[in-house]
């Protein structure tokens, strides 16, 4: 560590924190504080070191608070995600991807009862289902601003249309350090709310729009098979938005329109992102509550609910994942959650359940 460089860091931690102690090795500056209240000067000394190229990170040890200062090496981005055509070029191919679903599926649709012309439902379909997974990330964005941490434009994952769903929606990339478990757990949640917003309403003009058919017409139907049962669960917010207009109930039979389709995987996305699990939204939140050790099992439990649920695929790749990266951990990880933020994690968690890809018909009973 420069000799220049290391006055003006020992000059900058005085002037914010009482240091009763110093420490300096060959490659770290290390500080014992004794400010009772540290978690916003630790705030801002992190953003000042940042722009100084260096880092700091709290420590709790047995004899008190320390503050670690080292050099910031900057990882080497991948030249792919570098790239500032890559966010749009898979843009371009998702929207290709959906619309060409939206057809497939509108097609398939005619076929048991008119619904519109495949083209014209194709983009309605798009603009439903892009602005899901948009909005999603415009939360992340927004949040991530507020807290003055820069981010990367999204990158939208392609799918498999037709045989599955279109894309495997969003993500975007962290440009800057995150420096306490409060700012984690706000950027985490942004995402699966604002989407989840978004979500609703489509499944409500989707339940709105959706056409049912007699019971009995239904059944014929299903023996030529020519309408197939929905066995891909329903969540309950879906169920709720059918029970909203009076559909979904016994007697009928609703269909799953590519509207529909595309709030259906808004829940699902949503689902998956609040599970308690590895680096996702839901992983940030319950990392930041539940500390390392807690959050590594609280992983494990997601596995298995997405296990029972059918989902093996996710299983597997979330099991992978977090072996090669368990979980985000912020510069100050000592500063606790405010009573907010815990209420707030309640509510994600019901709002999970209200997500999940229920096996279909399990509260049937509950609705009229």
């Amino acid at each position: 560590m420069e000799e220049d460089s290391q006055e003006g860091i020992i000059s900058l931690v005085n002037s914010i924190f009482d240091v009763d102690e110093f420490i300096k090795t060959e490659f770290t500056l290390e500080f014992k504080i004794t400010n009772p209240e540290f978690q916003t000067k630790f705030e801002d000394l992190a953003r000042e070191l940042e722009n100084m190229s260096y880092v700091g990170k709290l420590l709790k040890k047995d004899d008190g608070i320390y503050i670690e200062i080292q050099k910031f090496t900057i990882k080497k981005p991948r030249k792919l995600l570098n790239a500032t055509w890559t966010p749009r070029f898979l843009f371009a191919i998702v929207i290709s991807f959906v619309m060409i679903d939206g057809y497939y599926r509108t097609s398939g649709t005619n076929a048991i009862i008119e619904i519109g012309d495949p083209f014209e439902m194709a983009i309605v379909y798009t603009f439903a289902l892009l602005g899901i997974l948009g909005t999603h990330e415009l939360g992340h964005i927004i949040a991530a601003k507020a807290h003055r941490l820069k981010t990367s434009w999204p990158y939208f994952i392609p799918g498999l249309p037709v045989i599955g769903i279109p894309t495997f929606g969003a993500f975007i990339q962290s440009k800057g350090l995150t420096i306490n478990r409060s700012i984690l757990f706000d950027v985490a949640i942004a995402g699966p709310i604002a989407g989840l917003v978004i979500t609703i309403i489509v499944s409500l003009y989707g339940a709105y729009t959706a056409p049912i058919l007699d019971q009995g017409i239904a059944e014929g139907l299903f023996a030529e098979q020519i309408l197939v049962e929905w066995e891909q669960g329903e969540p309950l917010l879906m169920t709720a938005s059918l029970a909203v207009f009076g559909k979904g109930g016994p007697g009928h039979e609703v269909i799953m329109t590519p509207i529909m389709f595309a709030a259906w995987i808004g829940f699902l996305i949503t689902f998956l992102n609040l599970l308690p699990a590895w680096q996702l939204d839901g992983g940030h939140m319950a990392r930041t509550l539940l500390g390392q050790k807690i959050h590594r099992y609280a992983t494990y439990g997601s596995m298995l609910v997405l296990v029972l649920l059918n989902y093996w695929l996710m299983a597997i790749l979330i099991l992978v994942m977090s072996a090669k990266n368990p979980s985000a951990t912020p510069l100050d990880d000592i500063s606790p959650l405010t009573r907010n933020r815990k209420l707030a994690y309640i509510g994600i968690i019901v709002l999970a359940v209200l997500c999940a890809p229920l096996p279909s018909g399990l509260f049937s009973g509950l609705l009229p």
